[in-house]
Formats: C-alpha cells, structure tokens, sequence
C-alpha cells in the first residue's frame, strides 16, 4: 500500500511492457480487490488504471482526502449486485407493440403510385415509431422489477440496455446484512416472470457502478 493519513491505495509495481490486457490480468486484478474486501471497506479502482510514481498517489489521495473517506463510510459494509432482464419471445413482444400502437406491420416496400423514395421514408416513419414503442414498453415493464429491489438497496443505477429483447441492466448497492433478502427478491420475480423474462443476477462484487475514482486526466 502507498499510504496518506489513514487512507491507503493498493498498488503493484510492474512494467508496463508485461501489463497486458488479458483475461488473466484481468482476474488477478479482480481476486486482489475481492480479498481486500473480505476485510476492508474499499473503494475498486478499473483495471488499467496506472501512476507513473508512488508521489502521483500519494497526491491523489491528499486531493481527494475528504471525498474518498466519505465515500468509503456510504460504502462500508456493501455489495454491487448485477441484475440484467430479458424477453424470452421477441416475436410475441414484437406483436404486442404492434397491436399495443395500433401501428400495421411493415413486411416490406413495393413500387404503388409513389416514389421509391417516399416509400423508404414511410417505412422509416414507422420504424422510428416502433422503435419509440419499443423503449417505452421496455420502461414500462421495468419499472414493476425495480421497485421491490431499490427498496432494500442504499443506491441503484440504470446501465445501457444492449439488443431489442433486453429491458433492463442494472445495478444495486447493498447492504451485506441484507444480501439474502435482496436474493430472495430476485428469486421471487424469476419464478413471477418465468414464462416471459429471463433473468441474469450477478454478485457480489465491487462497487464499481457507484466509484469512479481517476488517477490522472
């Protein structure tokens, strides 16, 4: 560790011709943070995340002094948990925005008594308006996963949502006292939404969803 005061940043010295980013330095960088966690509160840093010096540390942690001990107080004690939500049949929630706008399902253009050109912008139009429902009923149905779950979680936050049949992505801060409750609410809307959703829950792991600490601009 490079200390200052009581706070100390954990670091390793290597070359920067061997830091690779690969699949096994990226674990190694994760097991680090998952032991210290076993008996620190810590605030993860990024993986890749380099200094040129001990002395660069040394003023990161006396700037920001104040900011990173308040932090570690909101963050003591508590897990990220990852919860990403998926449609199981595009094809049936595609119908259902269909009927639900009361749009009519664009197969394909021919040549009528319009241009080929207006004929494109019209199935543009339409495209852009089902895309529009297709965000709003993903808000929709997402709202119901959410609540019960930022309920018995410090803080949340809401990633990029990744393809047409992801309707969530996010994440939760919680407390390690309230870990087994948080999962049984998971397995509750697993079972609840079983037909339809498929869910994929991950943690815990650090928080980084709710640190960003950078070392140099």
């Amino acid at each position: 560790t490079i200390t200052y005061r009581d706070l100390g940043a954990v670091v390793s010295s290597i070359p920067m011709t061997k830091y690779v980013v690969s699949k096994e330095t990226m674990i190694s960088h994760e097991k680090v943070i998952e032991a210290v966690m076993k008996d620190y509160a810590l605030l993860p840093v990024r993986f890749y995340t380099v200094a040129p010096n001990a002395e660069e540390i040394r003023s990161l942690l006396r700037r920001r002094y104040l900011e990173f001990k308040k932090s570690l107080r909101e963050l003591d004690n508590k897990v990220e948990l990852g919860l990403k939500a998926f449609w199981r049949d595009m094809n049936a929630i595609s119908q259902e925005i269909v009927n639900e706008s009361g749009q009519i399902k664009v197969l394909g253009t021919k040549m009528t008594g319009c241009s080929a050109k207006e004929a494109g912008q019209d199935k543009g139009a339409v495209s852009e308006m089902l895309k529009q429902a297709l965000e709003h009923k993903k808000a929709k149905e997402r709202e119901p996963l959410l609540q019960p779950l930022k309920q018995l979680s410090s803080d949340s936050c809401l990633n990029m949502t990744y393809g047409d049949d992801m309707l969530m992505n996010a994440t939760f801060l919680v407390d390690r006292n309230r870990e087994k409750e948080f999962d049984g609410e998971v397995e509750k809307l697993a079972t609840r939404y079983k037909d339809r959703i498929e869910f994929k829950y991950v943690g815990p792991a650090p928080p980084y969803s709710f640190v960003n600490i950078v070392v140099k601009e």
